[in-house]
């Protein structure tokens, strides 16, 4: 048993100055490789080729993301308007939303002559509350907001 364990250290033992020899010669004729205007080449191709494997790759990706956005967008949106069917809103909210379906498009002014606000600050306060509630949206043209029923 004593001689086969002598037998794997001199199996496994390696002269360390002939193992570096070794690595340097290797690293030596692959730097001579690398002087060849053919290998730089070859190299250069099987990089090109990587690269545009890699952008291939990647615009799948991209692709892929951009319909699982899309599912999960749509999941959201009628998420949001279950939500909003269910909120109870007080009547002059009610009131509010029932206008603007039967005109599309109201401001502030529109909603104060309507509803009998004094003044505009409070119908516009009152319709920036439906849009953060999620019920309106609203666009500004030149110096007017227009408000409009949220769409999914």
């Amino acid at each position: 048993m004593i001689a086969m364990d002598d037998n794997e250290d001199k199996i496994y033992k390696h002269n360390p100055t002939n193992f570096r020899d070794e690595i340097r010669k290797d690293v030596e004729q692959n730097m001579q490789k690398f002087n060849d205007p053919i290998v730089l080449g070859e190299l250069m191709y099987k990089l090109l080729e990587e690269r545009e494997n890699t952008n291939r790759i990647l615009k799948n990706i991209l692709v892929k993301l951009d319909k699982l956005e899309e599912k999960t967008a749509t999941h959201e949106t009628q998420a949001i308007r279950q939500q909003v069917d269910e909120i109870l809103l007080p009547e002059i909210d009610e009131g509010i939303v029932a206008f603007i379906k039967e005109v599309n498009k109201v401001t502030a002014k529109d909603v104060k002559r309507k509803f009998g606000y004094k003044g505009t600050n409070a119908a516009s306060s009152r319709l920036n509350r439906l849009v953060d509630a999620g019920i309106l949206t609203k666009k500004q043209v030149g110096k007017k907001v227009f408000f409009f029923l949220y769409e999914s």
